[in-house]
């Protein structure tokens, strides 16, 4: 179980890339058609705003490490939850 201040913080980045991403996303376009003062400007927006720094966690209890895309858990939970039968297609195997 991850600290609920870690999750809070990792909200608060998410929800700060839906509020500049389309900001951000003009002004990298002038970026790279070569406008210096729109690589000023993307230097203002917070460094939170980015999309790279949010971080992938387990959607049941916050895990940051061990995160399977595929399902949006961590291994751990993803063996508790297979183990027991729960994700449909997914049985452990014996043999």
């Amino acid at each position: 179980m991850a600290k609920k201040s870690m999750i809070a913080r990792d909200v608060k980045r998410a929800e700060l890339c839906d509020k500049y991403a389309v900001k951000r996303a003009e002004l990298k376009k002038r970026v790279n058609d070569g406008d210096m003062e729109a690589a000023f400007e993307l230097n203002k927006l917070p460094k939170n705003a980015s999309p790279v720094r949010k971080r992938n966690r387990c959607q049941l209890d916050g895990r940051p490490r061990g995160y399977m895309r595929e399902f949006g858990i961590s291994r751990v939970k993803f063996r508790q939850l297979a183990g027991a039968g729960l994700i449909p297609g997914i049985k452990k195997s014996s043999w």
